[in-house]
Formats: structure tokens, sequence, C-alpha cells
């Protein structure tokens, strides 16, 4: 199922049981979507364009229920396992295509990211994981969560390997844009391992003294952004869902039937002032960022421990998504940088840039993964 040449050649690849796959099931995660649903006439054609640049297909992965948690488990076909820490949660939604690459069975791991389904699970597992800008990668012939949310996204363990991948899906068409560093003050308080982000920024300043980067404060705290992110994308999910989950009415893992039944009781009201808050916010941080590529927390730390209650993974959800929600809500790019280990575990930090800049986003990484690893040797 693949090209014999193409730069991809000799690359495997894991697909997200999102992506619909030509005589193969699409399960979303749930065995009743797979059993009211056809069997899949058609590929994606993201999946199509690595194969064709020769990446060699090895298998589907797991996917949390409808793609709506961040934390990689299933109650239907099980939690693909931590392979770095296994005593913690692997990240979701794109668990299985994460856990392929953290565990060598596939070089590329094809995800979705909705909420964070990309950078969290690259996160957790100390993979390279893109969020690409809203629609730049077309999402046709997957299972929806929110469109006007969801991307296509890509995770590795180099950086070479995600640059390759990435400049067979993005545009050939690229215009370098004027950016400068930017650390984004305020939120790196948010975060258990800010000190290696401190630590990280000394190195580059000494490393770059005729460019080093701006510190800034956006203070974000006064943008409700997990809250309107959590509307817009809940009111999404319904419109996409609500009907089938009427009619059959799956078995539904506890956590996610809960934010699925808040889903059916958004109002009118509540999601045009969501929108409403969604457009202000896009205006004012396109402004700051035309020119900038903020350096934040991906995460507010390591993965959280699989024994973790359920009240405590949905406080560490709101935390998370506070910082996920930037790019969710701008459609802006964001590269995840696992450069770090705190008690033993991956974390590390990110880059946003402007609408458009991925591959420069890319180019940014490699100078700064160059510098920060050479500096900790």
């Amino acid at each position: 199922m693949h090209a014999a040449g193409g730069p991809l050649c000799g690359l495997t690849l894991a697909v997200k049981d999102l992506f619909h796959m030509t005589g193969l099931p699409t399960t979303a995660g749930n065995p009743t979507w797979a059993e009211t649903h056809g069997i899949p006439q058609q590929t994606a054609s993201v999946v199509t364009r690595l194969l064709e640049n020769g990446a060699c297909y090895v298998g589907k992965t797991i996917t949390d229920e409808l793609a709506y948690s961040l934390n990689g488990q299933n109650i239907h076909y099980g939690m693909p396992e931590n392979p770095v820490t296994p005593d913690r949660l692997p990240g979701g939604s794109s668990s299985g295509s994460a856990v392929a690459v953290a565990q060598g069975i596939a070089d590329i791991g094809l995800g979705t990211d909705t909420g964070g389904s990309i950078r969290v699970p690259a996160s957790y597992l100390g993979l390279f994981g893109l969020r690409p800008t809203h629609g730049i990668i077309p999402t046709d012939n997957m299972v929806a969560l929110a469109p006007s949310f969801d991307t296509v996204g890509v995770m590795t363990k180099n950086l070479e390997t995600l640059s390759t991948v990435m400049d067979c899906l993005l545009p050939s068409s690229f215009v370098e844009q004027n950016v400068s560093l930017a650390v984004v003050d305020d939120l790196l308080p948010l975060a258990v391992h800010r000190e290696y982000i401190q630590q990280s920024l000394a190195h580059i300043q000494r490393a770059w003294p005729q460019r080093p980067p701006k510190r800034i404060s956006l203070q974000l705290k006064n943008w409700p952004l997990a809250e309107t992110f959590r509307v817009l994308q809940g009111a999404e999910i319904w419109q996409q869902h609500g009907d089938w989950l009427m009619k059959y009415k799956p078995r539904i893992a506890d956590d996610i039937q809960l934010r699925l039944n808040d889903c059916a009781t958004l109002t009118k009201r509540e999601v045009a002032s969501a929108r409403a808050q969604r457009d202000r916010f896009n205006l004012w941080f396109a402004e700051k960022i035309s020119h900038s590529v903020f350096v934040i927390p991906t995460t507010p730390g390591i993965s959280p421990l699989i024994s973790t209650s359920g009240s405590e993974l949905t406080d560490y959800r709101k935390r998370l998504l506070s910082l996920t929600a930037i790019a969710g809500l701008s459609g802006c790019p964001q590269l995840h940088l696992p450069l770090y280990e705190h008690e033993n575990a991956p974390c590390g930090l990110s880059l946003i840039g402007p609408r458009g800049s991925d591959k420069q986003l890319l180019k940014i990484a490699k100078d700064l993964t160059g510098i920060i690893l050479h500096e900790e040797q």
C-alpha cells in the first residue's frame, strides 16, 4: 500500500482510526460506530498523499472515543501502554499513533488535533508533534469531531522525519515571514517544568546575543480561552454526532459521556456569546503574533498517573485546555519540542506562529533544539 520510491520511502506509517481507508472499517474508537457505518469506499487524501510519497502503512491505531478526550484511554479497545512511563497515561486522542511511534512500530504517527490530540501525546511520550495551521491540510474522508477546530497532525521521534513528512503535506509555496522569538512570561508559571524552559532561554540568549528572545506578557488570563473553546467545540460535536448518539445510544466512557451530556445542553445564547468572544480574541491575537513566534509550555507538566482520580483529571483538563486552546481558537500552527524530563517523564515547550508559518516553525525548531541540546551535553 505504498509507492516504490519517494521522500518517505523506508518510513512506516500508523494511521489514527478516524481516517477512512478503502476496504477497512473506521471505528472512531467505538464499536457501535463501526456497526452503524459502512466500510469506507474512499481513502482520506492525507493518507493517500503519504503513501504516494513512499510511506509504508503498518496499521490503524486506537483513538479515544470520537476523539473526545486527551487521556488516551478507551473502554472498548484498551489503553495503548505508555512505553516511556508505563504508570502514566499515554495522552489522547491520538494515543495509538503516538505509542506506535514511541515504541518504534512506526516512524510516522498520523493523527488529528482538535483540542490538543497531537500536542498532548507528543508531550507525554517525548515526541515531536505538529498541529498545522487550521485548514492547510485537507480533512476529507475522516470522522469529524468539531470541524472548525479539527486539524490533521503528525508525530515523529525526530525533527528531520517530521520536516520531511510536512514537506509532502504542506503547500509547496512558502514565504518566510519576518518573525522574532517571544517568550510568553505569564504562561510559564502554569508549567511545573518552567525552570527548564528558563534555562533553555538563557542558552538561546547566549547563542543569539544579537537577536535574543523577547519577554512579553499577553495577560491571557483575561481571556476565558478554555471556556470559549469548550462551548464552541461542544456545540459542533453535538451538531456532528447528536443524532447518532440519541438514535443508537452507544456505550461511552463515563468521562466522555458526561462531556457529551454537557454538549446537548448548550444554549444558542451560550454559543453566540462564545463565538463573539472567539472573534474578539482572534482579532487581538492575530495582531500580537503577526511578527512573532511565541514560546509557551505545551502542557502543565508530565502525564498524569493512570491512578489519577476522575475529578483530578477533570481539573487537570481545564488547566491543559487553557494552554492548548490558544492555537485551537486562533487556528495558528503549534509545534511541540520534547526537550525535557521531569521526574523521569517527558515534557517540553511549544512554538506557536502566525497562520501559514508551519515550515518556519520547523526551521526555527531545528536551530533551537541544536542550541539547547548542545548546551545540556
